[in-house]
């Protein structure tokens, strides 16, 4: 039996308002976790942790994992931002810093990529992956400047549908159509425009400042940048006057076997502003070099 004086024990501590004090187990305000605020290394363990490792009964493993391929594409990454581009993390790499994306799509591109670039015709070049730079540019957070990344993203798809679909059915057959103008026409075109891009901003006759940034006041968007700054400065230190080039993203190309033009868009008209011919099997760095010099002489010119 244990004694207890009540004159001894410490009295209970006064009422005070639920309102007054914060809850337990922490004091103060918490803040709150959403998947925008992610770490990417997080958002990308969710990713990988959705891909079946072992098969069921009417299912192979390889069979699951192209379902949870056509899932994210079709579903996941549909969900919001961070499930379709991801936060992003930067690499510095050649005096560059470089950014890539580490959600759905960074999934889908690495495992289609060696698919698409065997697609690739014969003596054309690819580079679809998008290396956004840390300087400002015109375009959005869940495009890309890499005008090639469009179609490859278009060939992912195309791949995981077809995929999916000769899973569940040995009826169906593989639109070959489809690939051939993705890879005859579309991928071609692009892949010329982001040289024009590259040769451009190399020459001074483009630029990829955001709009209302003068192309003098910023940096070109490339790592190519700091030579058309150079350059421009030593114009100007001996009086030679440069013609003002073009921005990026109101030029396009018309693409065909025997020639290629450079076509100019903007909110009032669309036109052609010049063409060069080319054989049917020229690369595609010599008809982009081609419309680089005459994109110089045209803006001489006018």
């Amino acid at each position: 039996m244990v004694i207890l004086d009540e004159k001894c024990m410490i009295p209970p501590p006064p009422y005070v308002q639920a309102a007054s004090v914060a809850p337990p187990p922490f004091p103060g305000n918490r803040s709150h976790q959403s998947l925008a605020t992610l770490a990417p290394h997080l958002l990308l363990k969710i990713v990988y942790t959705t891909f079946p490792w072992a098969p069921r009964i009417d299912e192979s493993r390889p069979e699951r994992q192209r379902k949870t391929l056509y899932w994210l594409s079709h579903q996941l990454r549909l969900v919001n931002r961070s499930f379709y581009i991801g936060n992003h993390t930067t690499h510095h790499i050649d005096d560059q810093d470089l950014t890539y994306p580490v959600a759905c799509m960074h999934v889908l591109r690495s495992i289609y990529l060696p698919a698409y670039e065997s697609l690739i015709r014969v003596p054309y070049t690819s580079d679809p992956f998008p290396l956004s730079t840390s300087t400002s540019s015109s375009v959005g957070p869940v495009e890309t400047m890499q005008r090639e990344t469009q179609v490859l993203d278009l060939f992912i798809a195309l791949k995981v549908r077809e995929d999916v679909m000769m899973d569940d059915t040995e009826l169906h057959l593989e639109r070959e159509e489809s690939f051939k103008d993705l890879f005859d026409l579309m991928q071609p075109r692009s892949r010329l425009e982001d040289l024009v891009r590259y040769y451009g901003l190399r020459e001074g006759v483009v630029h990829t400042n955001p709009p209302g940034v003068s192309s003098s006041s910023a940096g070109s968007g490339s790592h190519l940048g700091n030579n058309t700054s150079s350059s421009s400065s030593a114009n100007h230190r001996s009086g030679v006057t440069r013609p003002a080039p073009l921005p990026f993203s109101m030029l396009s190309i018309s693409f065909s076997p025997r020639k290629v033009g450079l076509v100019s868009t903007t909110t009032s008209r669309k036109q052609t502003i010049l063409e060069v011919t080319r054989t049917r099997d020229e690369k595609l760095e010599v008809a982009a070099k081609k419309l680089v010099k005459q994109l110089k002489v045209w803006l001489s010119d006018t």
